[in-house]
């Protein structure tokens, strides 16, 4: 399958672990650029989605808005590093447009692709012509987009967290890449070398403290480690 980088494109997914606080963004796009990721990552969600979560308040203040993404934009600029989104209704795409190069879609949004469906947001997300990145968990080969140029596939198990017996690495050469939900650092390093050219991991700045992913995260001294370990890997890896 064809890639879009040259390198690894290693994805720090900040998510909602920075709590709708904008100081802390910053820090957390400071780490990521800092440990040398290419991109940090959010979500666009809106309260019918997550209606029924018991930290609903606090989820609302974390997503990606008509309010807060020019805000989030001037951050990323200043610190100097990529920043995308997975939108998860529609109307999210209008003013996320302006701002993203790339767009996510999750795991739950991509299954219609499986049963040749097609969804409202799926419709939007390929009208901008941007590049799409889905995670699944299934073969990508199953649908009819996998020769698709705009769209990269991450193997993801959509467990949180995942165990190293949830991963089945078996067919990921036929994916673009893998989404992380597994605390050990051995899956996303695995998956590089068995040929993952996009790497997406969530990061936390404290799993002490209460954010919300911390389950799945990593702290910044383990982002360091896995990207300093992915560099590493690329020197002895054909591409």
């Amino acid at each position: 399958m064809p890639n879009s980088h040259s390198g690894v494109f290693i994805v720090a997914e900040i998510g909602v672990n920075w709590n709708g606080d904008f100081g802390l963004v910053e820090q957390m796009m400071n780490i990521a650029k800092n440990a040398g990721c290419d991109a940090v990552k959010f979500q666009a969600f809106n309260e019918e989605l997550i209606k029924e979560h018991p930290e609903k308040e606090r989820l609302l203040k974390t997503s990606i808005s008509q309010e807060n993404v020019k805000k989030i934009d001037v951050i990323s600029k200043r610190v100097g590093i990529e920043w995308f989104c997975t939108p998860m209704f529609p109307e999210a795409i209008e003013f996320l447009e302006p701002y993203v190069k790339r767009y996510k879609i999750r795991v739950f949004d991509g299954r219609p692709l499986f049963e040749i469906k097609w969804t409202e947001l799926l419709e939007q997300v390929t009208k901008t012509g941007k590049e799409i990145i889905i995670s699944c968990e299934k073969d990508p080969k199953q649908t009819k987009l996998y020769q698709n140029e705009k769209i990269r596939w991450l193997y993801c198990v959509p467990k949180y967290p995942c165990s190293l017996e949830d991963l089945d690495f078996s067919s990921i050469a036929n994916f673009n890449g893998y989404s992380n939900h597994c605390p050990d650092i051995i899956a996303p390093l695995a998956s590089v070398i068995l040929g993952a050219r996009i790497i997406e991991v969530h990061i936390t700045l404290d799993k002490s403290k209460d954010f919300i992913d911390n389950s799945v995260s990593f702290e910044p001294n383990e982002l360091f480690d896995i990207v300093e370990k992915i560099r590493k890997s690329e020197r002895i890896i054909k591409k």
